[in-house]
């Protein structure tokens, strides 16, 4: 049986009972006007999956009752994605929405040369990956970075398989080809594309140039497709 999925940022092995966030209770009460007895199942977003039984309820208060636990590992390919930020801040959330679900590890907000600075609110991106999480019934929230410059993901970050999908001519692997690494990282540019520095420092950093098809993505598309590509 499937219950209704929430998220909790804090479990303790060491609790049993959990009084759940003001939000969360008024939609478990209110919304789905939920009753005593019946359960719900809470993840940290961490691997740890609770099942626990409803055992008092209020306007806006929900307290529950640990009935099960189980832990889920990470999975096996983790798959890191750097991806300049974009004009449209609507467009990028829908790719944070849409990676989450396809299930991607950690997401990197770019600074690139061509990157157009947008205000960054992490507390509101990080909960559009929540909501992708319970949606799609997984345990484990991606990692969500503030933005950060090229020159410092590439010195930083290390996977077994370091991407780069750009759109100029140059000898490219095709991405499916490289979809069987556990650890990888790809890098994908702003809507100008990166620049002809910025490609070269990357490919001196030992990133491999991709080819995400013959057509030319959107940024966030472009992000959904190499996501989708590498986890199959």
């Amino acid at each position: 049986m499937s219950f209704p999925f929430f998220y909790l940022e804090s479990i303790n092995d060491n609790e049993t009972v959990y009084s759940l966030p003001e939000d969360t209770a008024r939609h478990i009460v209110q919304v789905l006007r939920m009753k005593i007895g019946e359960n719900i199942q809470l993840t940290d977003g961490r691997g740890t999956l609770l099942t626990t039984e409803i055992v008092e309820t209020g306007k806006k208060n929900c307290v529950v009752k640990k009935t099960t636990v189980q832990y889920f590992p990470l999975p096996i390919k983790k798959i890191t994605i750097a991806i300049s930020l974009i004009k449209n801040n609507n467009r990028l959330e829908w790719f944070l929405e849409k990676s989450t679900e396809i299930g991607v590890y950690k997401i990197i907000p770019m600074l690139c040369h061509r990157t157009e600075k947008q205000h960054f609110r992490l507390d509101r991106m990080k909960s559009i990956l929540i909501s992708a999480m319970l949606q799609s019934k997984q345990v484990w929230l991606p990692e969500l970075c503030e933005p950060i410059p090229i020159k410092r993901i590439i010195s930083n970050e290390t996977a077994s398989a370091k991407l780069i999908a750009h759109c100029e001519l140059d000898n490219k692997q095709n991405l499916v080809e490289l979809k069987n690494q556990n650890t990888s990282i790809i890098l994908i540019g702003p809507e100008g594309d990166f620049t002809t520095e910025e490609i070269e420092q990357c490919k001196a950093a030992g990133y491999l140039p991709v080819s995400l098809g013959e057509n030319r993505l959107r940024t966030e598309t472009a992000g959904l497709v190499a996501v989708t590509l590498l986890n199959s």
